[in-house]
């Protein structure tokens, strides 16, 4: 089992910043990727960044240009750092890990950007 929990959520102004960060516990070896999906009220979850064990990256649409994924492998994190945001951006945030082809979803952390 893989645990993952995210922190760094909040309310932040339009047009501002927010670093989400996700931990990742348990049996971690073998996850090759790892990502954060969010879902707004009334909508389907959607994928908004992964990044691969060896630094692949992608990214929705929506979010290219703001949106930057990083993982630091040594402490079994992964970050997501959130610039430029949009009141379109509120929605519960997830960190999701990819081992032995079985995802694993942190709880989620609130984001909500006010306009």
């Amino acid at each position: 089992q893989v645990q993952l929990v995210e922190s760094g959520g909040g309310l932040v102004q339009a047009g501002g910043s927010l670093r989400l960060s996700c931990a990742a516990s348990g049996t971690i070896s073998s996850i090759n990727a790892m990502g954060w999906s969010r879902q707004a009220p009334g909508k389907q979850r959607e994928l908004v960044a992964g990044i691969t064990f060896g630094g692949i990256t992608n990214y929705a649409d929506s979010v290219k240009g703001r949106f930057t994924i990083s993982w630091n492998n040594a402490k079994n994190t992964v970050f997501l750092e959130m610039n430029s945001l949009k009141s379109e951006d509120t929605a519960v945030y997830y960190c999701n890990a990819v081992r032995v082809g079985i995802y694993f979803f942190g709880q989620g952390t609130q984001v909500t950007v006010s306009s």
